[in-house]
């Protein structure tokens, strides 16, 4: 169990110092729901001009509930993982619906709404409202592992709600959002999930079992993960006439409704790939292949070829636009970056 001496230490540390991020220095709670969508599965450093730049556009839930698709997939352009910014919308027209506007200042309000899990809502709830609930991710997990050396896998369900009970236990009523934000700043700055945690520096550290036993290199202990299947793109970069041709994925699964460079889902070469595009009547008038690339999603790699074609018609099936409504208005997702790069080097 985590010692009720923790809070405390833990809260001294952070008030004597920690990072000065936009997020902090409000109490709004859109900014600190968008923040915390962004902070997923993304760096503190990646997230900060994204933040800003997203704020001066949709300001509020109101503006963000009015925005069109185009709009708010480019702001979110780079970002990856397109889902929470489908979810920001879907949430934004939610609370414009239901609660005029204004985020409800409750926890299991906040957890019904689309992309709001239980970390989600209880950072909101904590940092926005000051509501007593404890917001528990991977940093936290991590902490509480090494805090009192357990060796049960983190993102098993059971130990996940064990570890929150704990966290919960030890949450001081009168500063919730403080030491959420505290806990946070712990796990991302010193119990550091690669390499050694930076025990000199920790508050706790003579609270810690893993550091008393020196066992933090096996914690926190996770299960094994399937290794993640490959898929061989063939990626076209279509030309014409100064323009780019794109077009629209399909409307569910991966990348669901994003514009993309348009491949055929397995590896050709230069010959066979001519004929593909004989029998769909593109009119190639020059094909030149670009440098492989690769892209890595959660349970999925692309291994791309790319080629670069030069049309002598537009072909049908394509949206054509030009390179700088490339890159003011459509978002293509992160992956196909390596082969757009060619269009700002000509």
């Amino acid at each position: 169990m985590i010692p009720q001496s923790f809070s405390a230490y833990l809260l001294a540390w952070y008030d004597a110092g920690h990072r000065d991020l936009p997020w902090r220095r409000t109490r709004d709670p859109y900014c600190i729901w968008l923040s915390e969508i962004m902070l997923q599965q993304t760096r503190v450093e990646a997230v900060i001009p994204y933040y800003e730049r997203f704020l001066q556009t949709c300001p509020d839930v109101a503006a963000l509930a009015a925005a069109d698709e185009q709009t708010y997939l480019k702001l979110w352009e780079g970002l990856g993982y397109y889902s929470r910014v489908r979810n920001l919308h879907k949430a934004a027209q939610v609370i414009c619906d239901t609660y005029g506007g204004e985020i409800p200042a409750d926890h299991a309000a906040l957890l019904a709404l689309p992309g709001i899990g239980d970390y989600t809502a209880g950072a909101i709830a904590s940092i926005a409202f000051g509501i007593p609930e404890p917001a528990v991710d991977g940093n936290v997990l991590r902490v509480v592992a090494r805090l009192t050396g357990d060796e049960r896998p983190i993102d098993d369900s059971k130990v996940k709600r064990d570890m929150r009970a704990q966290v919960a236990a030890v949450l001081p009523h009168d500063r919730p959002g403080a030491f959420n934000q505290a806990m946070m700043e712990l796990g991302a700055t010193v119990c550091i999930p690669n390499g050694a945690p930076r025990c000199g520096d920790c508050p706790v550290a003579h609270l810690c079992r893993a550091f008393h036993e020196e066992s933090w290199p096996r914690l926190p202990v996770r299960t094994p993960k399937k290794a993640r299947a490959v898929v061989h793109r063939t990626v076209l970069l279509p030309r014409f006439d100064g323009l780019v041709g794109l077009r629209r994925r399909p409307e569910s699964g991966l990348l669901a409704r994003m514009w993309e460079l348009p491949a055929f889902e397995e590896p050709l070469e230069p010959d066979a790939l001519r004929a593909r595009l004989d029998e769909l009547g593109w009119q190639v008038d020059d094909l030149r292949s670009l440098r492989p690339a690769k892209h890595v999603f959660t349970h999925i790699e692309w291994h791309m070829t790319g080629y670069y074609v030069t049309l002598r018609a537009p072909a049908d099936g394509l949206t054509w636009v030009t390179p700088g409504q490339l890159r003011g208005e459509y978002a293509l997702p992160s992956a196909f970056r390596a082969f757009l790069q060619v269009i700002e080097e000509a």
